[in-house]
């Protein structure tokens, strides 16, 4: 069964194709250098650059995979969450394909794709059944997505735990803000923390009342508006001099990892599963990682860091899924074709 997936929540166009769970091509069109001047996303923008370059990037992912569209068994797409005006380029896009060529259509979720990423063997290898043990707990942790789940299979995924203000991805992009790095902030915090001290300064890490497995970065991100500007100063304050960036690069980056990690093990271990699994763009910080495998190592816990390719927004997973459904006996029907695009996921 070979599966044409499209993905265009945010600012990535992905096509890919997935035969049988093994990825023959993904082929991604990043965005970042066009929104770079803004420090952040804009929606129209990156909607227009995806209706721009779509067909191009399926072009490319047909002719990495070596396949054309005439032996496309079925097409599949993300249709929520993320930017509607985005999501509805990649969905159309997909949608017009398979009803031209009377395909079966699925709309897949987006957050579910994530997770199920972590199931997924490296581009060209053949799924492994056996990679995975479920059912497990996820910490999808993105630029606009910070939760925990019970994944037990697709379409059998539970929220037990979000943020209840900015994800994490979005206080790394405003804090990088804060600092005078670039945009995505992610890697250029990440990269400005190697050279600092995580133990410069005392972040807090943000709890929330009766609801010890959510998360909340608002107070964190004042806490180094402060201490970079000054008590009760403004993100527009100049820095205080001598200010180390790297040090607060460190001690942020620490904040924010080790409440991640101490959250997602405590649900793990509350869930009474054996693995815990890193999915989402922010699971590609290398500093993360290494917290998540030293719980693992100290609570028994089996870590799964999901394939760096599969971390960012990526058509493979939305495909990867699909044949997982498809395998599991789902037959689609037409009114999977009638679902429109939503901000708001429909999982958990």
């Amino acid at each position: 069964m070979l599966v044409l997936a499209a993905e265009s929540s945010c600012d990535e166009t992905a096509v890919a194709l997935v035969e049988d769970g093994r990825v023959l091509s993904s082929a991604v069109y990043s965005q970042v250098a066009r929104h770079a001047p803004f420090g952040g996303i804009v929606p129209d923008i990156a909607a227009r650059m995806h209706i721009e370059t779509v067909a191009e990037v399926a072009r490319r992912a047909f002719e990495e995979a070596e396949r054309t569209p005439d032996q496309v068994d079925a097409v599949a797409a993300t249709y929520a969450p993320g930017l509607v005006n985005c999501l509805v380029v990649g969905l159309s896009w997909a949608r017009a394909f398979a009803v031209a060529r009377g395909l079966p259509f699925l709309a897949v979720d987006h957050l579910e794709a994530h997770v199920y990423g972590c199931l997924m063997s490296p581009l060209g290898d053949p799924l492994d059944p056996d990679k995975v043990e479920l059912p497990l707990v996820a910490l999808l942790v993105s630029g606009g997505h910070t939760a925990i789940y019970r994944y037990e299979g697709p379409g059998r995924m539970t929220r037990l735990a979000r943020t209840v203000d900015d994800a994490a991805g979005e206080a790394f992009d405003k804090v990088a803000v804060l600092l005078g790095l670039g945009y995505p902030g992610g890697p250029e915090i990440e990269r400005a923390a190697r050279e600092g001290d995580p133990k410069a300064f005392d972040f807090p890490r943000g709890r929330i009342k009766r609801r010890p497995l959510d998360f909340s970065f608002s107070g964190l991100k004042t806490a180094v508006l402060y201490a970079t500007r000054g008590q009760n100063k403004k993100r527009d304050d100049p820095l205080l001099p001598g200010l180390s960036i790297p040090d607060v690069a460190a001690s942020f980056q620490e904040s924010v990892c080790r409440t991640l990690i101490d959250h997602a093990v405590k649900a793990t271990l509350e869930q009474d599963v054996a693995t815990l699994a890193l999915a989402g763009g922010v699971a590609r910080n290398g500093r993360l990682r290494e917290l998540a495998l030293a719980a693992g190592d100290k609570k028994g816990l089996d870590i799964v860091l999901c394939e760096p390719a599969y971390c960012t927004d990526n058509a493979a997973m939305i495909g990867g899924l699909a044949c997982a459904r498809l395998a599991g006996g789902e037959a689609p029907d037409r009114g999977q074709l009638a679902l429109g695009a939503s901000s708001k996921s429909q999982v958990g």
